[in-house]
C-alpha cells in the first residue's frame, strides 16, 4: 500500500494549467496511451484544482469552502454536473456534519461559473485543512499466480487526490476527515472514498455517511409520472460494498441510490420526481465504534462516464472498467469439477485434465469434500492432494457452502417476526459460528497448499437483530460487519493468489468469477435445448461483464435430473454434443464447469478434448478479448459472435455456429472497428488462409461463411 508520507502539498496557484484535446486523439477504447492522468487548474475558474485525463474531469472551487463545480465527459464536450452539493457528510453520535459544499444556487438545471462569487458554505461544522496528492494505492494486494492472464498494471496508474477536513469548533467531537479521489490513465473512472481517523481522546460512534453525492444531469424530461419511469443519468456507478445479486445493480441497490432532487424546483416533471440525484449511502449503519487513533475506511466508488448511448459501447467501457480496476477478473483457468472427492477418483480426474490441457480441478458440491475439517489427518490428506495436482501443471481447489442453510437458533440471522433471511436461512457471519468457521478457512488455505475456493451461497445482505454476537452489537452495525468479514477474507485471498469463484458481486472484493447467467435446472434439459441455452446465456452475459467474469456449465453426468438425455456419459455416445458444448464456450473465451468423474472413456473422446482444448489454447490471446454481439442463437438459423483484442497479434475472431440438421453458407456484414482493423486484413478459416479482405468505410466486411450441420466455423483476422 502507498502510504500517507508519499503525499505532497497541493498548491492550487502553481498548478500548471489544464491542456486541451484534440478531437483528432484516438478513440480510448483502441489506444488509451494518450489520456494521461493531470492535476492541474482551470485558468477561467481563479483558485480551481482540476483532476482530469482527457476522457473525465472534476473540477474543484477551493473558496468559500471546497466544491465539486464541474464533471464533464471530456471527448463529448458534456456537462454531467447541474448543481453543487457537500463532498461528504457523517453523523457522528447523532450529530450530522457536512464536508464542503456550497449554498445559494439560484437554479439547479446548470451551473453557471458567475453564480460562484455569491455562494455560500454549505456548513461550516467542519473545514477544509489541506490537499495533498500522491499515486494511485492499491485497494488490495494481488498475487498473480495465472500468468496466461495479460499482464496488467497494479494498481493501476493515476493520480490520488485527497482533502483533509477537521472541526471548526475545539467542542466537536475530535476527528479528521479525508475525502479521496482517484483517477486512472486511459479510463472515464473516477473513484472516491472516505477515511475518519478518531483524533480526540474519547470514543465516538460513527452512525452513518454519505461518501458522495451529486446533482446530475437526468436522462430524459418525462412530464408526467406514468407507470414508467425515466432512466437515471447516463453513467455507471457501483462499489466495493456489493452483495446479493449477479449484475452490478441488484448488488450495490442497498448503497447506490437514485433520487429525486428537491433543490431543481425548475426541473419538467410536474411532481418534480426525476430521479437525476445520487446518493452513495450504506441503507443500514454502519454504526461503527471509533476509539482514539481508530481509522474507518468507507467503500470505494466507481463513477464510470459513458461517452454516448450505445449499448455495445458503453459495455465495452464497463469491461474495460473491470480490467483497470479488478485486473484479476481476467485471470480464466480451465477448470473441471470432480464428482467424488475420494482419492482413485481424484487421481484419475488429475492425470485426465494434466492429459488435456486443462489447469484446475475443483472438488465439487456433493463430492465428500469437507473444507471445515480442519483436523490435521484431513489437512495432510489434502496437502497430499495438492502436491499430486502441482507435480501435473494444476491447481487444486474445493466448495463451501455458506448460507442458505441453518445452523442453530443462536447462530443463524435473527430477523423480526414475519422476516425470513435471502436465502429462507442462513448464519450470522458474526456469530460464535461465523467467526469459527472463517478461522477454519484461514487455516485451511494456510495448510492445505489448495489455491481455489468456490464459495457458495456467499453473503448476500442479511442485518441480524441478535444482541448476543460477539462480532455486532446491534441490528445497525451488523450488516457493515458482516461484510467486513467476508470481504477481507476474499482481500486476503486474493494477496494469496487464491482463486474464488462466488455467485455473487464480489468482484471489486477480490472475486474471480461469478455465474455468467444461470438457472441450474437448465442443465437438466435436453441436451440440443442444453446448447442452445449456452450461447444464449454467453451472449446475454457479457454485454456488460467480461467473459472470464462468469462460469458455465456443461453436465457430464446428470446433474438435477434429466435422466439419459440431459447428460453427456457415455462420452463417446455424444462427441459431436460434448464438442459443441465445449467450443461454444471456449469460443467466447468462457469456462464452464465439466462437472462429472472424468473428461474422456475411450481414445477418441481423449482426442477430442485435448484438440479442442489446443485449439484454443492457440487463439487463446483473442478469445479472450471482448464480446462484440452479433445474432443471438434461437435455434432458427446460424448465430454468431465476435471476439475482438485490438492490441492482439489476432486482432478478431469470428465464431458461427450452426444449430440447423443441414450446411449452411451465407454472406455476412461484421463490424471491425473495435478489432482496431481500419483498411484492410487477412482473415484465416480456422488455420487456413482465405486471403484480404477490405473493410468499408464504416469498418465493415462482407464475408461469405460455411457452417456444415449442427456444427461451428471460426474466422481468424490478422493485420
Amino acid at each position: 500500500m502507498v502510504g500517507y508520507s508519499q503525499m505532497e502539498p497541493v498548491r492550487a496557484e502553481v498548478l500548471p494549467p489544464e491542456k486541451a484535446y484534440a478531437i483528432t486523439n484516438p478513440d480510448w477504447l483502441l489506444d488509451a496511451t494518450p489520456f494521461r492522468t493531470s492535476l492541474c487548474r482551470d485558468t477561467s475558474i481563479p483558485n480551481t484544482v482540476v483532476l482530469t485525463n482527457g476522457l473525465i474531469r472534476r473540477a474543484f472551487l477551493l473558496g468559500p469552502d471546497l466544491a465539486t463545480i464541474a464533471l464533464d465527459q471530456v471527448p463529448s464536450n458534456t456537462a454531467l454536473l447541474r448543481g453543487i452539493y457537500p463532498e461528504a457528510s457523517l453523523t457522528i453520535d447523532g450529530e450530522v456534519f457536512q464536508a464542503g459544499g456550497l449554498s445559494g444556487q439560484p437554479n439547479y438545471a446548470y451551473l453557471d461559473k458567475e453564480w460562484l462569487k455569491s455562494l455560500k458554505p454549505w456548513q461550516q461544522k467542519i473545514k477544509l485543512k489541506s490537499i495533498t496528492t500522491g499515486p494511485i494505492e492499491a485497494s488490495m494486494d494481488w498475487k498473480q499466480v495465472r500468468h496466461h492472464a495479460p499482464n496488467t498494471n497494479w494498481p493501476p496508474p493515476g493520480i490520488h487526490l485527497e482533502m483533509n477536513y477537521g472541526p471548526a469548533d475545539p467542542d466537536l467531537p475530535m476527528f479528521e476527515l479525508r475525502v479521496h479521489y482517484e483517477m486512472y490513465d486511459g479510463i472515464p473512472v473516477i473513484c472516491k472514498w472516505i477515511s475518519l481517523i478518531n483524533t480526540g481522546d474519547t470514543s465516538f460512534t460513527l452512525n452513518h455517511f454519505t461518501s458522495e453525492m451529486l446533482a446530475l444531469v437526468e436522462y430524459g424530461s418525462r412530464v408526467d409520472n406514468r407507470q414508467y419511469e425515466t432512466p437515471h443519468p447516463n453513467l455507471h456507478v457501483e462499489t466495493d460494498y456489493a452483495f446479493g445479486g449477479m449484475m452490478d445493480d441488484d448488488a450495490n441497490h442497498h448503497i447506490v441510490h437514485w433520487e429525486t432532487d428537491s433543490l431543481y424546483t425548475s426541473q419538467v416533471n410536474y411532481l418534480r420526481q426525476n430521479k437525476c440525484f445520487l446518493r452513495v449511502s450504506p441503507e443500514i449503519g454502519p454504526e461503527q465504534v471509533l476509539s482514539p487513533l481508530d481509522t474507518f475506511h468507507s467503500q470505494r466508488t466507481y463513477l464510470l462516464a459513458f461517452d454516448g448511448f450505445d449499448r455495445e459501447r458503453n459495455g465495452l467501457a464497463q469491461r474495460r472498467m473491470y480490467r483497470t480496476i479488478a485486473p484479476w477478473t481476467t485471470e480464466n483457468p480451465l477448470m473441471m469439477h470432480v464428482r467424488f472427492a475420494d482419492w482413485p477418483q481424484v487421481k484419475i480426474a488429475i492425470d485426465q485434465c494434466a492429459d488435456a490441457g486443462f489447469e484446475m480441478v475443483i472438488l465439487s458440491f456433493g463430492s465428500g469434500f469437507n473444507i471445515e475439517d480442519t483436523s490435521r489427518t484431513y489437512l495432510d490428506s489434502m496437502r497430499l492432494f495438492a502436491e499430486y495436482a502441482h507435480s501435473k501443471g494444476l491447481e487444486i481447489g474445493g466448495y463451501s457452502l455458506l448460507a442458505s442453510r441453518s445452523i442453530s437458533p443462536k447462530d443463524d440471522v435473527q430477523l423480526p417476526p414475519g422476516q425470513t433471511p435471502i436465502f429462507g436461512h442462513s448464519p450470522c457471519l458474526e456469530s460464535q459460528w461465523g467467526l469459527d468457521y472463517f478461522a477454519q478457512l484461514y487455516r485451511f488455505y494456510s495448510k492445505s497448499g489448495f489455491t481455489l475456493l468456490e464459495h457458495d451461497g456467499s453473503y448476500p445482505g442479511d442485518p441480524c437483530f441478535s444482541s448476543s454476537h460477539p462480532g455486532h452489537r446491534s441490528y445497525l452495525d451488523s450488516r457493515w460487519n458482516q461484510f467486513s468479514t467476508i470481504s477481507s477474507f476474499y482481500k486476503w485471498c486474493r494477496a494469496q493468489g487464491i482463486y474464488l469463484n462466488i455467485p455473487d458481486y464480489y468482484y471489486l472484493s477480490g472475486g474471480n468469477k461469478s455465474g455468467m447467467g444461470y438457472r441450474e435446472v437448465n442443465w437438466s434439459l435436453p441436451r440440443e435445448q442444453q446448447v442452445i441455452h449456452t450461447r444464449q446465456n454467453i451472449f446475454d452475459g457479457t454485454w456488460t461483464k467480461l467473459t472470464s467474469m462468469g462460469w458455465m456449465f456443461v453436465p457430464l453426468t446428470e446433474y438435477q435430473g434429466g435422466g439419459a438425455q440431459a447428460t453427456i456419459e457415455p462420452l463417446h455416445e455424444h462427441l459431436e454434443h460434448y464438442q459443441n458444448m465445449m467450443l461454444s464456450n471456449l469460443g467466447a473465451g468462457v469456462q464452464a464447469c465439466y462437472r462429472g468423474p472424468r473428461l474422456y472413456d475411450t481414445e477418441e473422446t481423449r482426442r477430442m478434448v485435448k484438440n479442442s482444448v489446443s485449439w484454443f489454447k492457440m487463439h487463446r490471446e483473442v478469445l479472450e478479448g471482448d464480446l462484440i454481439h452479433l445474432r443471438r442463437a434461437d435455434d432458427r438459423d446460424i448465430d454468431y459472435w465476435l471476439m475482438v483484442n485490438p492490441k492482439g497479434r489476432e486482432k478478431a475472431a469470428l465464431m458461427v455456429f450452426n444449430p440447423l440438421p443441414e450446411p449452411v453458407r451465407k454472406t455476412l456484414r461484421i463490424p471491425m472497428y473495435y478489432s482496431g482493423l481500419s483498411n484492410h486484413s487477412r482473415c484465416y478459416l480456422d488455420t487456413r488462409l482465405i486471403g484480404d479482405m477490405l473493410l468499408d468505410r464504416d469498418y465493415q466486411i462482407k464475408l461469405t461463411v460455411e457452417v456444415p450441420a449442427k456444427g461451428w466455423s471460426a474466422y481468424f483476422f490478422t493485420e
